[in-house]
């Protein structure tokens, strides 16, 4: 990240019935292995087709979707 912290990409599984796009993006940093941002909206068919996408996703692309997640960890939650 532009703090010179490492972190890694991946997708995790949704569990839900249907069957296209279970798949979603997550990224975690390597400084704590418990913490984990989700982007929901990035999906993909199999972990196979994850997998594919990650491995050839720009280092600028993986940079603007961990700055998506980190600002919306930040963004107070209001309820209605």
């Amino acid at each position: 990240d532009e703090g010179g912290a490492f972190w890694s990409a991946g997708a995790v599984e949704e569990d839900t019935p249907r069957h296209h796009g279970r798949w979603y993006l997550t990224l975690r940093p390597a400084a704590a292995e418990h913490t984990l941002l989700a982007l929901p909206e990035v999906r993909w068919q199999s972990s196979t087709s994850a997998r594919r996408t990650l491995e050839t996703m720009s280092e600028f692309e993986l940079r603007r979707r961990l700055r998506i997640a980190q600002l919306r960890m930040e963004l107070p939650v209001v309820q209605m």
